[in-house]
């Protein structure tokens, strides 16, 4: 056994298309990757070639694949409506075929419609970078004007709305496209958009659906797959909401330590764990990171570690890996104490880089750039070697 356990340092990689290669993902010194088989339709059964055949290709490159980003789940799962039981079995399935494969940590969500928001994908940082940027104004904007969505009016105060309508007029047609299109970008590896009409579809058939039924259907879901997870030897992640709280009038049910809590209590299992997202769970402030983590020490299987910088108006961008709100070296600090104690290497993976150098002159899918994510990695390299040096 090694003397001290250091994180297994990993990059996301979008698979074959991805224009940051497996060849860059080695040369930033990583010794894994971190990806999913994004071509099989959402809710079909993984197929043992496709999965040998990816991790073929990456252990090709010099490298380890454990980590799947993501398994996503059907909707009709979170729903609990029409085909769900066997979108379930189907999991299952999967979930059999990836420990038969030799992988280890299955990394999901339970958003509702989409894995994730954000009104500018190309913010601009004061030393030239380009970050993902979450601006509550913006996205008002686009609920009630681009997107139209019904009802929309009733989640936000008079003052908002009266913002919204001066920025929406202040925007002329090229400005309320670009922000449109950034609210509708498709799943993660995904090169196709939402459409106006799919999404308000979507909402739709959630509108009987409030936080409470979500999160029963969550645990209830777990209850199915877990067995099949803990007999296969492997660890459940789920990935915090992003952002984490309400938006298009959707529930969420991942946002706060509460309902980490209340995730435990349901299904008790350490294979029923944690995707820890500390840019995710930043984003609000009540959230104490540190003390999550504490509590939860044998449930973290996975980390995405970003930073973000948020105010008290609810807009947040990304900010530098040691910068932002989040105190990096607390967490890492708490991280390295959990590896210690549980004699384990935990994945992890730096998230949402800056767009920089080169980069700028790239089309890379957004916060995932290659130079940005080194820089971080870097860091989050050596402030790890410090800590254990101490």
């Amino acid at each position: 056994m090694p003397d001290k356990y250091y994180m297994q340092q990993s990059m996301r990689w979008y698979g074959p298309d991805d224009t940051v290669s497996l060849s860059d993902i080695r040369q930033s010194g990583c010794e894994a990757v971190v990806t999913a088989l994004h071509h099989i339709p959402i809710g079909e059964v993984w197929p043992k070639n496709d999965i040998i055949e990816r991790k073929d290709l990456i252990e090709a490159a010099g490298m380890r694949w454990t980590v799947i980003e993501s398994l996503p789940v059907h909707d009709e799962i979170k729903k609990k409506s029409g085909d769900y039981s066997n979108w379930i079995s189907n999991y299952k399935e999967s979930l059999r075929n990836v420990a038969a494969c030799g992988l280890e940590v299955v990394t999901y969500n339970f958003m509702p419609v989409l894995d994730w928001l954000r009104t500018d994908i190309s913010y601009s940082m004061p030393d030239g970078g380009k970050a993902l940027y979450f601006n509550r104004i913006d996205f008002i904007v686009f609920d009630l004007f681009l997107l139209q969505r019904p009802d929309a009016a009733k989640d936000y105060t008079m003052t908002e709305i009266a913002a919204a309508r001066v920025r929406f007029e202040q925007m002329d047609t090229s400005k309320r496209t670009q922000l449109f299109d950034n609210c509708m970008l498709g799943l993660p590896g995904s090169k196709i958009p939402f459409t106006r009409e799919q999404i308000l579809e979507a909402l739709q058939s959630y509108h009987h659906i409030n936080a409470t039924k979500l999160k029963q259907h969550l645990f209830e879901f777990l209850r199915e797959i877990i067995p099949v997870a803990e007999e296969h030897g492997l660890k459940m992640a789920i990935h915090p909401d992003d952002p984490p709280y309400s938006i298009l009038g959707l529930p969420r049910i991942m946002s706060t330590a509460k309902d980490v809590a209340d995730l435990v209590a349901a299904v008790p299992s350490t294979s029923n764990g944690l995707c820890f997202c500390t840019g995710s769970y930043g984003a609000r402030a009540d959230n104490d990171l540190v003390a999550m983590l504490h509590q939860h020490a044998d449930r973290v299987h996975f980390l995405h570690l970003r930073n973000t910088a948020r105010d008290n108006a609810g807009n947040f961008y990304e900010a530098d890996h040691l910068g932002g709100d989040t105190d990096m070296f607390d967490i890492m600090s708490e991280v390295w104490k959990i590896m210690q104690q549980r004699k384990i290497s935990i994945p992890m993976r730096p998230d949402h880089g800056h767009q920089i150098l080169d980069d700028l002159n790239k089309t890379t899918y957004p916060g995932y750039s290659a130079i940005g994510r080194l820089k971080g990695l870097a860091e989050l390299r050596g402030m790890e070697y410090a800590i254990s040096k101490s």
